[in-house]
């Protein structure tokens, strides 16, 4: 059998000694101070000003313009008597409110109640350095969490994380964890970095961070695994990657991260993706450099998050591939006007593992780490599995040129404080829910005293909730229950824990669109024919009615998917309008009594 040999996915590597020489001479100046927490107004709380008084002005004599205005003014707090600093909650009409009270003369400042957080910014010398960090919205992104108790595994080169032989543990990594890891070129515990391009990842994802020293990782709390399949010239084996994908789901890591790309197609390597995806480990891998439109694999396999490049102005970068299995671009660098346009991270130089340098790479190798950082912080902030992760993931995506869904941008460029804001602590499934009930509430006072049922008699029919649930949310405990089933029964797990318009998804592969089919009313409209004359089946229609009319509501409401077959992006959320309404009607007629 012919052996396929694979290469670094985004290894368009610029080290050069005069760069790192550099590096190191900067890296001597003096550091800046140590943490710096800039105060910056993220939100206006909703609802809710803020009115400053003058000074001496008694609760009496604001209480006594409450009424004119519209509001229930509250002093801040008990010190807040001398200089009369009011709040007010519950504002319907908070411009209209603060326009009359900014005309008042005893009135010093009116204006909306914001909410302030603190914005953390790293110490690290060369953070300013890092583009890629600002584009993807980390600073904010740190206020929620940082990766901890995740471990991503690192499929490369290997990691310059130790001192162990001629090997030495790069500066930027100390105090980073580790957990055991595997060389698979060499068949030893050792995965130890000869080449560069592994440690160079591996500090995207979790470098150092607020240490003063260097640069910054994304979820830098976060685990790393060593997991050596490359070898010196940044080659290696379908059979050594695909057992060691096998290794790192079995020994704990949550994200894989695959930097690595080439070959054809490797049932092997297919099947161990599979295997670790149904483990529930998020696996990431690097479109490729050939800059056309051909997905290389690991990446373009079902189950792998495949991940394309920008470069500093946001766009794709020259080099990067693209395709339709593309779900997702992230920063990979564009050195084209210099170095100061790659990704900077900390790592060896080849000719000597012994040295550490700080070096600028271009790929979309670089790229990738970054998806399998967020993707870190996403299961630090509660997702549950491969499927919420992804969820977020292209949720926070920024949509570019407008569109849902490109072959150059998958579902848009990475966004990190999207995201995590899009996970909820992991409830990210709810919404479809709260959205069926709203049009169950209103399909319920549409309907007539003698043809209405019972709002809390329908919701409680276990024929009917069951349908409801199974159409919004799916089966989502499942998944924390049999999460490691295998074989038939993973297979259940799997499609079940997911609503019912998403098992498309499973049933005939993972797309980067989704068929129309399902994400419509055709599923509801036929199996409501045969409650016509079967009226013992109209609950369960009706609940799966309105479960699909919540489902798609909610689609269209927080961004419409990439519908296959669509000629125009554009047609995506009229086309889930239309078959929302459609399901309101069938599921207000499988509701509605016979009036006597």
């Amino acid at each position: 059998m012919r052996m396929q040999r694979w290469t670094l996915g985004g290894a368009v590597l610029a080290l050069t000694l005069a760069t790192a020489c550099a590096s190191d001479k900067r890296e001597d100046a003096a550091p800046p101070p140590a943490e710096s927490l800039d105060l910056q107004a993220a939100d206006v709380v909703a609802g809710a000003i803020v009115v400053d008084f003058k000074d001496g002005t008694t609760k009496a004599e604001f209480d006594a313009l409450e009424a004119d205005w519209g509001v229930d003014l509250e002093l801040n707090s008990v010190e807040s008597a001398d200089e009369a600093l009011t709040v007010a909650v519950g504002v319907d009409d908070v411009e209209g409110v603060l326009a009359r009270i900014r005309q008042h003369p005893g009135v010093e400042a009116a204006e909306p109640l914001m909410e302030v957080r603190a914005s953390f910014t790293p110490n690290d010398p060369r953070y300013a350095e890092q583009w890629n960090l600002k584009m993807i919205d980390m600073p904010k992104a740190w206020e929620r969490n940082h990766g901890k108790g995740v471990v991503v595994a690192v499929l490369d080169t290997g990691i310059a994380y130790e001192d162990h032989d001629e090997f030495k543990q790069v500066p930027d990594l100390k105090g980073v964890k580790f957990v055991k890891g595997f060389d698979f070129v060499n068949d030893d515990e050792h995965a130890n970095d000869d080449h560069g391009h592994g440690t160079h990842v591996a500090g995207t994802i979790a470098q150092a961070t607020n240490n003063r020293e260097g640069v910054a990782g994304v979820a830098f709390e976060a685990t790393l695994m060593p997991v050596k399949v490359l070898n010196h010239f940044g080659g290696g084996t379908t059979s050594d990657i695909a057992d060691a994908i096998r290794f790192a789901a079995d020994k704990g890591a949550n994200v894989i991260n695959m930097s690595l790309g080439g070959g054809g197609y490797s049932q092997v390597m297919a099947s161990a993706v599979e295997y670790a995806r149904k483990k529930g480990v998020t696996v990431v891998a690097a479109a490729g450099n050939g800059g056309r439109a051909r997905v290389e694999f690991p990446a373009a396999y079902p189950g792998a998050v495949a991940v394309s490049a920008v470069g500093p102005e946001g766009t794709l970068a020259p080099y990067s591939s693209y395709g339709k299995e593309l779900d997702i671009a992230a920063p990979g660098g564009d050195k084209r006007r210099g170095d100061q346009g790659g990704i900077l991270q900390n790592t060896i130089d080849p000719r000597d593992p012994s040295r550490s340098v700080y070096a600028s790479y271009q790929g979309t190798s670089m790229a990738t780490p970054h998806v399998a950082a967020v993707a870190a912080m996403l299961y630090a902030a509660g997702a549950k599995g491969p499927d919420e992760v992804e969820k977020a993931l292209y949720a926070g995506a920024k949509k570019m040129e407008g569109q849902a869904w490109s072959e150059q941008y998958g579902n848009g460029l990475l966004n990190a404080e999207a995201s995590l804001a899009a996970v909820r602590g992991g409830m990210s499934q709810w919404p479809p829910l709260y959205w069926a009930l709203a049009l169950l509430a209103f399909i319920l006072l549409t309907l007539r005293g003698g043809a209405r049922p019972g709002f809390l008699n329908v919701l409680f029919k276990p024929a009917f909730l069951l349908p409801l649930l199974l159409s919004t949310v799916g089966a989502f405990f499942l998944r924390n229950w049999f999460g490691g089933a295998e074989g038939a029964a993973g297979d259940v797990v799997q499609v079940a824990s997911l609503p019912i318009p998403d098992w498309e998804r499973i049933i005939f592969g993972r797309g980067k669109t989704v068929s129309p089919l399902f994400y419509s009313a055709l599923i509801p409209l036929l199996l409501s024919l045969p409650a016509i004359k079967w009226r013992g089946l109209r609950p369960a229609i009706g609940g799966m009615a309105l479960g699909f009319a919540g489902f798609l509501a909610y689609s269209a409401w927080a961004g419409a998917p990439a519908l296959a077959w669509m000629p125009f992006t554009f047609l995506a959320k009229p086309w889930l309008g239309f078959n929302t309404v459609i399901c309101l009607v069938i599921g207000r007629a499988m509701l509605k009594k016979e009036e006597t």
